[in-house]
C-alpha cells in the first residue's frame, strides 16, 4: 500500500512541492489561489460527509467515534507533553505548546487519507468528519493545562497586553476557527440536503476534488520543505520525536477505532487523526495562550516533519494496522 501510495498523483504532487522547495527554486502558489483551494477541499470533504450522513443515519458507531476522538483529544498531548520534557529537552513552556499540536488534527492529512483510503476500497464513514471536528479543541486545553501546572514562573504566562493568557481571546479564537465553522458548517448543509439535493452541485464538489487536492498538496510540499529548511531550532531528538510521536499515537488511535466497533477504513483515519499534528488552528490558539512558546519548534516539528512523513507513510501504516487488527478485535 505504501508503494500505491508513493505513485499516487496526490503524493507525487506533494514530494514535487518538497523537491522543489529543497532546490531553492522560485516556484509559489498565490496566496489567495492557495486559501481558495483550501476554502474549497474543506466545504466538499463537509459536505460529502453530511450527505453521507443523511444516507445512512445516526448510528452507535457514530456516537462511539465521537467519544473514542474526543478522548483521544484530550489523552494524546499528556504522552507527548512528557515526552517532549525528558526526551526532547524542552521547557514546560515549549512542551506544552508543542504537546497540543500532538493531540489535534490536521485537516490535510485528514482529506488525503479519505483520497488515498477510498482508491484501496476503505472508504471510512461520512460521520468521520465530525469526528474531526471534535478533535481540534481537546488537545488546546490539555497542552495549556499541562504547560501552566508544570511552568516554574506563572509570569511566563503573560501575554504582550499583560494578562494571564488571553482565556475569552483563546476561547473565541478555538470556536470560531474558520476551518471548524467550514467544516461544521457543509456538514450540517450535506445533512439537511441529503443525497438528492446535493446531485446538482456534485460535478463541482465530487469530480474536480482530487485535481485540486493535487494542487494544494504542491503548495504544502513548498511550505513543509521552506519551513523545515528555514529553522535551526531542531534537535536530532526533536526531530525523532516528530517521527515517534505519531506512530506511537496513530497506532493508539487505530487500536482504539477498532476496539469501538469501527469498520477498517474508520478504525484507520481515526488513526490517522490521531497521529497527525495541527499546523493551523493550534498555532493560532497558542500565539495567544502561550506567547513565550517557540513557534520554530512547534510549527518545524509539525508541519516540517510530522506532516510530510504522515502523508507519505503513515496513512498507508494505519490503514495496514487497521486490516490486521480487524479480524483479531472485530
Amino acid at each position: 500500500m505504501i508503494i500505491e501510495t508513493l505513485t499516487s498523483p496526490v503524493i507525487l504532487f506533494f514530494i514535487l512541492g518538497f523537491f522543489a522547495a529543497c532546490i531553492r527554486s522560485d516556484l509559489t502558489i498565490p496566496e489567495p489561489f492557495a486559501k481558495a483551494m483550501s476554502i474549497y477541499l474543506m466545504a466538499a470533504i463537509g459536505l460529502k460527509g453530511g450527505v453521507e450522513v443523511a444516507s445512512t443515519g445516526f448510528s452507535t458507531e457514530l456516537l462511539s467515534a465521537a467519544m473514542a476522538g474526543i478522548t483521544l483529544g484530550f489523552s494524546l498531548p499528556i504522552l507527548a507533553f512528557f515526552l517532549l520534557r525528558s526526551f526532547g529537552k524542552l521547557d514546560a513552556i515549549d512542551s506544552g505548546a508543542v504537546a497540543a499540536h500532538y493531540g489535534s488534527v490536521s485537516v490535510v492529512t485528514f482529506v488525503t487519507a479519505i483520497e488515498l483510503l477510498a482508491g484501496q476500497g476503505m472508504r471510512p464513514d461520512g460521520f468521520m468528519v465530525g469526528v474531526m471536528a471534535l478533535m481540534e479543541t481537546p488537545a488546546i486545553i490539555t497542552g495549556l493545562l499541562l504547560a501552566r501546572a508544570y511552568a516554574k514562573k506563572t509570569e511566563s504566562f503573560s501575554n504582550p497586553n499583560g494578562n494571564s493568557g488571553g482565556g475569552s481571546n483563546l476561547l473565541h479564537e478555538v470556536l470560531t476557527n474558520g476551518s471548524v465553522i467550514l467544516l461544521l458548517g457543509a456538514f450540517a448543509i450535506g445533512m439537511v440536503a441529503g443525497e438528492v439535493r446535493f446531485e446538482p452541485i456534485k460535478p463541482l464538489f465530487a469530480i474536480g476534488f482530487n485535481g485540486v487536492l493535487c494542487l494544494f498538496l504542491l503548495d504544502m510540499g513548498l511550505i513543509a520543505a521552506r519551513r523545515l529548511l528555514q529553522t535551526k531550532k531542531i534537535t536530532i531528538r526533536l526531530a525523532a520525536l516528530a517521527v515517534m510521536l505519531p506512530l506511537i499515537n496513530g497506532s493508539i488511535g487505530t487500536l482504539i477505532g477498532t476496539l469501538v466497533g469501527l469498520d477498517p477504513g474508520s478504525a484507520a483515519i481515526l488513526g490517522v487523526l490521531s497521529a497527525s499534528a495541527s499546523y493551523i488552528a493550534v498555532p493560532a490558539a497558542m500565539r495567544l495562550a502561550l506567547p513565550q512558546a517557540d513557534p520554530g519548534i512547534y510549527l518545524s516539528m509539525s508541519l516540517g516533519i510530522t506532516f510530510p512523513f504522515n502523508i507519505i507513510f503513515g496513512i498507508s501504516i494505519f490503514a495496514a494496522l487497521a486490516n490486521v487488527l480487524a479480524p483479531i478485535l472485530g
